[in-house]
């Protein structure tokens, strides 16, 4: 070695540890959480569309409340109470004291601007404003109350504004209208703050407040699934909140005690044409839904990352028990070419809507083969897929988007569709199993899938906890 690269070596080792490089197999400081993590789309949480997004969202922002969509409860995180005399109007009450990582306060005109802003510009989280909450007026009567006048009675008021896609932003970000500036630098008033830039390798973030115990600081790293796996089975992160099909076998031996699964906001349906001569009897419906084999396209097309839907709601918003299969779900090719049989359905090409999800042409060509009618995934006027991205744990939201993909009408489903709706969301449960068993009964739509998520952890990890719309709660880990 010369003696210029003798006295480059020393410097070079200590940017590399300066920069957090731990390609050595050294182990971090003790407070420092290595989490490796698929690229999101976006950190802008009003348009966060996949779970790292929706990860490194709920790190930077805490919610209004976090809501449990089978008892309706609502545990409050920035609001003190959520009240209303009429489900028509209601009052949001803010804890005092809240604040934005640039240290300006979150008081309720931030609420009041941002969910304006969200219905603006057409974010995701739009629909929950304008379809949804649908507040004729949205006020801030004092720093710490947020005041709603809806068009109508709701009682799903607490689920629709504990989504984390309504959190508020700082006023600067409004006022600047940056919106892709925010998304690389977002300022958030959740548990952590973003050091420096998100960039494409991926970011730091660094606690606001102390946490005996739990990880200061919490260094995020994007890249190949199968290699961030294998790098936490070595030792060399801690974390990794995502596990490629191949190695779903492979994690219970690797990490028996140390990986979680939880329910994505994510569900897939096959919808019909319900105007088309061909699919307006629901026996036709019926015969198609039973010869879709869930669990062989769980295991090939869709690499393992969905669970075959046991009822028409995902459990994400699913209110109450589920124990059993819904009829509908279930494989059962013979019953299901003796309903086309019974319903006279001709045995002609079937085509498929217009659509891009990635499971039609292999769904296409099973049920093909199970009930006996071809089927193509060419466009035309049969079934389509409905791939649902849901933003709330109302059970709502996924209902009226069924409603309006297929258009379904029938006698008395939109009074029990208000019905459940108006009722306070606690006991709202069984109202809404009334309306699934109808749209089970006639089918619009065949349940197929919904997503889950997986993780997976170090020996120095624990305390590992995730949740539908906040993924992986980065606050709660302890490390060693």
């Amino acid at each position: 070695m010369t003696m210029r690269l003798r006295l480059l070596a020393p410097l070079l080792a200590a940017a590399l540890v300066a920069a957090g490089c731990t390609e050595s197999g050294e182990p971090p400081a003790p407070d420092v959480l290595r989490v490796s993590l698929a690229t999101p789309a976006t950190l802008l949480p009003a348009d966060v569309r996949d779970q790292s997004g929706r990860m490194v969202a709920g790190a930077l922002w805490t919610p209004l409340a976090d809501y449990d969509p089978a008892t309706g409860k609502t545990a409050p995180r920035a609001a003190e109470s959520f009240s209303s005399p009429d489900r028509v109007t209601w009052t949001v009450k803010l804890k005092d004291g809240g604040k934005f990582h640039d240290g300006t306060p979150v008081t309720a005109q931030s609420y009041v601007d941002t969910w304006k802003t969200i219905g603006a510009e057409q974010w995701q989280a739009s629909r929950v404003v304008k379809d949804l909450l649908r507040a004729k007026e949205i006020t801030a009567p004092d720093p710490l109350t947020i005041r709603l006048v809806l068009d109508r009675p709701s009682g799903q008021v607490p689920a629709l504004l504990s989504s984390p896609a309504l959190v508020p932003l700082p006023a600067s970000a409004l006022a600047s209208r940056d919106w892709a500036g925010f998304a690389q630098r977002p300022v958030g008033n959740g548990p952590f703050r973003l050091d420096g830039a998100w960039q494409p390798s991926g970011g730091k973030l660094v606690r606001v407040a102390d946490a005996p115990g739990k990880a200061r600081v919490v260094e995020l790293k994007t890249g190949d699934a199968a290699a961030q796996y294998d790098e936490v089975k070595a030792g060399k992160l801690d974390l990794s909140t995502f596990v490629p099909g191949d190695r779903h076998e492979a994690m219970h031996a690797d990490f028996a005690q140390r990986h979680v699964m939880w329910a994505l906001p994510t569900a897939a349906y096959l919808g019909f044409p319900l105007s088309a001569p061909h699919f307006s009897d629901a026996t036709v419906r019926h015969g198609f839904a039973l010869g879709i084999d869930r669990a062989a396209l769980e295991a090939g097309a869709l690499g393992k990352q969905v669970d075959p839907a046991k009822s028409l709601l995902p459990p994400a918003v699913a209110p109450g028990e589920r124990s059993s299969t819904c009829r509908p779900c279930t494989f059962d090719a013979g019953a299901g070419k003796s309903l086309l049989t019974q319903a006279e359905f001709p045995a002609t090409p079937v085509h498929f809507g217009q659509s891009q999800a990635n499971w039609q042409r292999p769904l296409a060509e099973q049920v093909g083969k199970a009930v006996g009618v071809p089927l193509a995934a060419e466009p035309g006027q049969g079934p389509f897929a409905i791939d649902v991205a849901l933003t709330t744990p109302s059970p709502q939201e996924v209902l009226a988007e069924i409603v309006k993909a297929t258009g379904y009408q029938s006698d008395g489903f939109a009074d029990l569709l208000k019905s459940a709706e108006e009722i306070d969301a606690g006991e709202s449960g069984e109202i809404y199993r009334l309306v699934e068993n109808q749209l089970l009964r006639d089918l619009p739509v065949v349940p197929l899938w919904s997503g889950h998520g997986h993780a997976v952890w170090a020996d120095r990890v624990g305390d590992v906890k995730a949740t539908t719309f906040g993924g992986v709660d980065l606050s709660g880990i302890s490390v060693r």
